[in-house]
């Protein structure tokens, strides 16, 4: 294996694909913009088009790219490609022999620690390009590899610190963009407190952070929120009560400045937030209750 030529190839794609994210100002590609690329004068496959999640291409020793399909939030993917016990991603083999061409090419990502890009799906034909991702570990029985965003053995003796680091990143890569896409479309792509409708200026913000055990990438423990207002709810500067009404710290309602502070925030300050059409993608009145109490507690005159 050419492994300078196979690291100078991924290296020119995710230049490339750092260019579509520019122009785009998304990380969320169509598919017909993520089929192939250019790089040296040759022209290599980025993405399989016979309904295969792993791509090797024919001028490559291995896999160049992984993909998982778009699933409809509630409903149950194809391949299950979940976190496992040890806080890593894991990627199901295409089918279950472990010798399959498909499955060697992505275990030659492990054994020589390249890196490739993950598509995960967040639409139909849209997916977000997630990379540089490594394949860590193969489990065989399981029929499925181990991912990390960053090149480590996830059975290695690492620091706790450093581990934890991994996991978490690894975690909110992959599973951010899904989540944003899935939040979003609950709110009909706008923000829940003003609702400004522009998807770029958007956020997925979690109610109970992912950092914490009860803070699932799921539709509940989100809300759709623009940049400003994701920022200010992280902050405590606003918060939502468990019946959807929004709340201003004190000090800032107090506060006296220019039109974004009156129109932005204090005009938010009783306001019935945007709720989903479908119940099942409403806000968990529990998850808003362990929330707006953090709220409290940093401003307790806002609780009334």
């Amino acid at each position: 294996m050419d492994l300078v030529r196979e690291r100078a190839v991924r290296a020119a794609l995710f230049a490339h694909l750092d260019s579509v994210a520019a122009v785009a100002d998304s990380r969320e590609m169509p598919w017909d913009q993520t089929g192939s690329f250019t790089f040296a004068g040759e022209r290599f496959t980025v993405r399989e088009t016979r309904g295969r999640g792993i791509c090797k291409p024919h001028n490559l020793d291995a896999a160049l790219s992984i993909t998982t399909t778009y699933t409809p939030w509630g409903q149950r993917p194809p391949y299950n490609d979940p976190l496992g016990a040890d806080g890593y991603q894991r990627y199901h083999y295409q089918g279950t022999n472990p010798e399959l061409a498909t499955n060697r090419a992505l275990r030659q990502c492990l054994t020589y620690a390249l890196p490739l890009v993950y598509f995960v799906g967040v639409d139909r034909a849209l997916y977000a390009a997630v990379y540089p991702i490594y394949v860590v570990a193969d489990d065989p029985q399981r029929a499925e590899f181990t991912l990390s965003s960053i090149e480590i053995g996830a059975d290695a003796d690492l620091d706790p610190v450093v581990r934890q680091y991994a996991q978490t990143l690894t975690r909110r890569r992959i599973h951010q963009p899904l989540f944003r896409a899935d939040v979003l479309r609950a709110y009909e792509s706008r923000c829940a407190i003003c609702r400004l409708g522009h998807r770029t200026l958007l956020d997925a913000a979690h109610i109970i952070p992912d950092s914490r055990p009860d803070g699932d990438p799921i539709v509940p423990n989100g809300i759709s929120l623009c940049k400003i207002h994701h920022r200010a709810y992280d902050a405590n500067y606003i918060g939502i009560r468990p019946d959807g009404q929004v709340r201003v710290k004190a000090e800032i309602l107090d506060e006296h400045d220019g039109p974004m502070l009156r129109h932005g925030f204090q005009e938010m300050h009783g306001v019935q937030m945007l709720l989903p059409r479908r119940d099942e993608q409403r806000p968990d009145p529990l998850r808003l209750e362990e929330r707006f109490a953090e709220f409290v507690a940093a401003s307790p005159s806002a609780s009334n």
